[in-house]
């Protein structure tokens, strides 16, 4: 059986649902994600880097920054 959980406040919090037994020994190994050989997360991580040089506002007024649409406040 296998479930995965998060931790929080350093404490593992299962998914609601999942039952283990009273006393029953459990391992925690972390699932880390590795971008080593894949090309679309190495992509992912290259855009989402901040970019300073980009007016604080662009999420925002993305319409009106590419294509010139009214700014919206």
């Amino acid at each position: 059986m296998s479930v995965t959980g998060k931790v929080k406040n350093g404490v593992v919090v299962l998914p609601p649902g999942a039952k283990l037994p009273e006393g029953a020994e459990v391992t925690v190994e972390p699932l880390e994600i590795s971008t080593e050989g894949d090309p679309y997360l190495a992509a992912v991580l290259k855009l989402a880097k901040p970019r300073p040089h980009w007016p604080k506002d662009y999420a925002l007024n993305h319409a009106h920054y590419v294509k010139g649409h009214p700014k919206k406040s």
